[in-house]
């Protein structure tokens, strides 16, 4: 018989089965032979206590708690409600951020420095105004706002604005090269019937000289800035009779004639 002591509830017989089967049965003739009771033996080896103090039937019990209790413990965790989850916190709303992908239109602010000079804004200007012109139903490009928005627009750090800018301010050097090369005066100095015969030869690329080529391409950008900033403003909707961005109290039927003329009525 070995010693196990620091191994706790581990027996310390660790004979083979078929010996200690062997031995049980020979003592067990011996009994009979001698008259003693085979029952007495059996409970008392049932009850015996080995060296190390502990019963054989206690180091049984030990040893099937061990051999159970990770599958006891998996099988209560597989069982045990699962605890309730925490919701994530919503994040806080702040409104815009008032960035150029997240702009404040209530509080608008500058992003960018402003790239053109107050000259080339002088001469944009009358450009401008040369493309719209103020007449009976609307006012002038530059009477609300269109030079202003056009300097944002090329004033913009995104690579499309930034090559728009090279365009505009060559565009406005050629318009002043050209005017006083005509007329010796610059571009913004120039009368009406003088700005619309430089304009004539650069208002439309496929007509324009090729040394024009550059002007036109020019001025067809600025022509397309100046509509969008004016057009957009409520002298241009109003120019445009554009009846939209209005709140309607009812929404009625199209009248009987328009109707008709769909061929709906």
């Amino acid at each position: 018989m070995s010693e196990h002591r620091g191994s706790g509830f581990l027996p310390t017989d660790y004979t083979d089965d078929t010996d200690s089967q062997n031995n049980k049965q020979n003592n067990l003739e011996c009994d009979r032979r001698s008259g003693a009771d085979p029952s007495a033996e059996s409970v008392k080896s049932v009850g015996a206590v080995d060296g190390a103090g502990m019963e054989r039937r206690d180091a049984l019990k030990a040893i099937a708690a061990a051999t159970g209790l990770p599958i006891l413990a998996n099988t209560l965790a597989a069982q045990a409600p699962a605890a309730p989850r925490q919701a994530a916190a919503a994040p806080a709303h702040g409104g815009p951020r008032g960035t150029p992908t997240d702009p404040d239109l209530l509080h608008p602010k500058a992003n960018w420095p402003r790239k053109l000079s107050a000259h080339e804004l002088a001469t944009l200007a009358v450009l401008c105004d040369t493309i719209i012109p103020a007449d009976a139903k609307s006012p002038a490009a530059s009477a609300v706002g269109v030079p202003a928005y056009i300097n944002e627009y090329v004033s913009a750090p995104y690579d499309g604005q930034m090559r728009d800018l090279i365009r505009v301010r060559g565009g406005l050097a050629w318009l002043n090269t050209e005017s006083v090369g005509r007329f010796g005066r610059p571009f913004n100095r120039l009368n009406a019937d003088e700005r619309t015969r430089i304009c004539d030869d650069i208002c439309y690329l496929p007509n324009a000289k090729p040394e024009f080529h550059a002007a036109a391409r020019f001025f067809d950008l600025v022509r397309d800035l100046t509509a969008t900033g004016f057009y957009t403003t409520d002298a241009g909707m109003r120019d445009l009779q554009y009846i939209g961005n209005v709140a309607l109290p009812r929404f009625t039927d199209p009248p009987p004639e328009v109707l008709k003329q769909l061929g709906l009525a």
